[in-house]
């Protein structure tokens, strides 16, 4: 069975866009399963929103991070990237980094060149270390990965921010040369950007689309054409259902019909499990339930 590191190498190895909707949890990775999409991506946005209820801005501690990603892979089959930020410290925490979400199942992992604490990538107030300290970060990520860690390296860099569209090029073009697998320059602001970066990078590349932000919204085919090979959606999922969430409280305060905005009982249960844990128990005699 090939692990979760070979199902992501597969499908990069194919020449299309591979759209890949963020979860948060081990609920939104599974209904993106079963909506049918190949991988996903632990949104560190999201994640911390709905475990600690607070912003992605470096509050969320490894061990966190790390058991929420585990309980995510434990639920589904495809696989996972994981968001491993700045690698948590120096470059000896980055090893111990990649190799935790290696163990904990991930396909990949993230790893960034901002100054720590973090900042999510389209909001103000990031900055990024020195290209020494950058690629000495990723560098400790090929070394956790020669070392035994079956696990692909994600590549961020945030330079696009303060130093421009060449400084974060240069620097991506250094992390593949160190090893990454998948590069990511964020918050590119034009198609143009878009168009530079695919072209003069080499390998699979990450585009970060978030509805609002400072990345133009194209279309897949658009994004497919340009050269593209993934491209992640990290609130699409989050957004949507904190919209209707609130849409259905302002309508339980004011004892409105909220039925229609509600998923119905028996497709709940079968999302969530229910059936397939009652036809597994249904082996074992002491577990059956009428």
């Amino acid at each position: 069975m090939p692990s979760q590191a070979d199902k992501l190498r597969a499908l990069l190895a194919q020449d299309r866009l591979n759209v890949m909707p963020c979860c948060f949890d081990a609920l939104s990775a599974k209904l993106i399963e079963q909506a049918g999409f190949g991988l996903t991506f632990m949104s560190g946005f999201a994640t911390s929103a709905s475990r600690i209820g607070q912003p992605d801005l470096g509050l969320m501690s490894y061990a966190e991070v790390l058991d929420q990603a585990r309980n995510i892979t434990d639920a589904i089959e495809i696989p996972l990237i994981a968001d491993g930020d700045t690698g948590y410290g120096n470059a000896m925490n980055v090893r111990r980094t990649v190799t935790g979400f290696a163990k904990a199942g991930a396909a990949a992992v993230m790893i960034e060149d901002q100054l720590a604490p973090k900042r999510c990538g389209h909001t103000p107030g990031k900055a990024v270390v020195s290209r020494d300290e950058a690629f000495d970060r990723i560098r400790a990520a090929q070394d956790a990965k020669d070392a035994g860690a079956d696990i692909l390296i994600l590549a961020r860099t945030d330079a696009r921010h303060d130093h421009g569209l060449t400084e974060a090029i240069d620097r991506a073009a250094k992390f593949k040369e160190l090893g990454a697998d998948i590069l990511f320059v964020e918050a590119p602001k034009t198609v143009e950007e878009m168009q530079t970066i695919c072209r003069e990078l080499p390998g699979p590349k990450m585009a970060n689309i978030v509805e609002g932000g400072e990345t133009p919204e194209l279309s897949h085919k658009e994004l497919e054409d340009i050269g593209f090979s993934i491209a992640a959606y990290p609130l699409t999922l989050m957004a949507s259902a904190m919209q209707a969430m609130m849409g259905t409280l302002a309508k339980l305060k004011s004892d409105e019909d909220r039925t229609p905005d509600l998923m119905n009982f028996s497709e709940l249960r079968d999302r969530i499990g229910f059936n397939d844990y009652y036809e597994a128990s249904a082996h074992y005699e002491t577990s059956k339930r009428d």
